[in-house]
């Protein structure tokens, strides 16, 4: 079963989007980094999702607190 798709409370680096992708997709926090800021060099709303995940998304916390 996959992870549950959160921000993590730990290994952040701005809100944890990149971290939290990268737990989902089980790969690396660094390699979803570098993937994101590679696509930002195409065209294209790679930045305001970033900033609707960083919306959207709960975070580890609060989805703990939701999961009783």
């Amino acid at each position: 079963m996959a992870a549950a798709l959160v921000r993590p409370r730990n290994n952040r680096m701005i809100a944890g989007v990149c971290a939290g992708l990268a737990r989902r997709f089980g790969t690396t926090p660094t390699t979803m980094r570098v993937i994101f800021v590679v696509s930002c060099l195409l065209p294209g709303p790679q930045f305001l999702v970033y900033l609707a995940l960083w919306i959207l998304l709960p975070s580890e916390d609060k989805a703990a607190a939701t999961a009783w």
